[in-house]
């Protein structure tokens, strides 16, 4: 699989803050790419150099085998906040950003209606955007970011403050065109379940990369397994010798893999006789690797 992304030894500081620190990363193509960290952690930084609006003080970057000067074209960014005018509709907005790749005409036509059917965009595709709904405008700034078909997608927090439907939407029409058009996604986000479903996660503390793996991956190194075990006393619990809290109906007991749980069981197959061994999840990661708990809100 082709790296449509590579960052090396990257680096970038304004004045004495050290935004970026010597981060590295390689982003595959076709994959969905999550970028974590906290606010302030150099995502937004970071994510500026690809697009080529910032250079960085030293470090290689290429996007598409080309420097991102040279790869603009190549990129849909859909920003934290809507850069679509709000005083016209979206099918004008959509129509200045298109000009803008010389796109006009037919195509622009035609590439307006596959849009519009992806996104469900036909009900507001003539309303100014100053009257959308949050839902509505997200939809018309993804629709602007693939005007032009780009061959990576960067969602920076796309679904911030968004209603349930909205977001599953968003995350079907995703996963269409990376399917159907091999689509390279690069996010950040705060909605640790967004992070789950990538195939690659980054963490990053203080500009540099603490932690990178699959979500199993991450989940296995960091977190461990818990197993849930209802309708048992304390005093079984207690044969365990493992950390445990006690939970609605039952005892929650932490313990280091899938292995060490299948040893107890074998070892007191009388206590569990009504159980579940769950995974820990990627904010049990973040919280493990960072010490922080990430909250939501634009990065400064």
């Amino acid at each position: 699989m082709d790296k449509v992304i590579t960052i090396e030894n990257l680096h970038k500081s304004f004045g004495s803050i050290h935004a970026v620190n010597d981060l590295s990363f390689q982003v595959k193509k076709g994959e969905l790419f999550a970028f974590l960290g906290e606010n302030g952690a150099g995502k937004s930084t970071t994510i500026s150099i690809m697009c080529g609006q910032l250079s960085q003080d030293s470090g290689r970057v290429t996007v598409c085998g080309e420097d991102p000067q040279k790869s603009k074209k190549k990129l849909g960014v859909v920003f934290q906040s809507s850069v679509l005018d709000g005083a016209l509709t979206v099918k004008d907005n959509l129509q200045s950003r298109a000009a803008l790749y010389g796109i006009g005409g037919k195509d622009f036509q035609k590439r307006i209606q596959e849009l519009s059917e992806l996104l469900h965009l036909e009900e507001i595709m003539d309303r100014t955007v100053g009257k959308l709904s949050g839902g509505q405008r997200r939809r018309a700034d993804i629709a602007r970011a693939l005007l032009h078909k780009p061959e990576i997608l960067i969602l920076d927090e796309p679904t911030t403050g968004l209603d349930p439907q909205t977001r599953k939407m968003l995350w079907d029409v995703l996963a269409h065109l990376r399917r159907e058009e091999h689509l390279t996604v690069f996010l950040t986000t705060h909605y640790m379940e967004e992070a789950a479903d990538a195939d690659f996660v980054v963490i990053l503390d203080r500009g540099r990369s603490v932690a990178e793996g699959t979500p199993l991956q991450l989940k296995n190194a960091y977190t461990g397994d818990f197993i849930t075990l209802y309708g048992v006393t304390q005093e079984q619990v207690q044969k365990f010798g493992k950390p445990f809290i006690s939970v609605r109906d039952g005892y929650k007991v932490q313990v280091e893999n899938t292995a060490q749980a299948t040893a107890l069981i074998g070892k007191f197959p009388d206590i569990f006789v009504d159980y579940e061994i769950t995974k820990g999840k990627m904010d049990d990661v973040f919280l493990a690797v960072t010490g922080k708990k990430i909250e939501g809100g634009a990065e400064q």
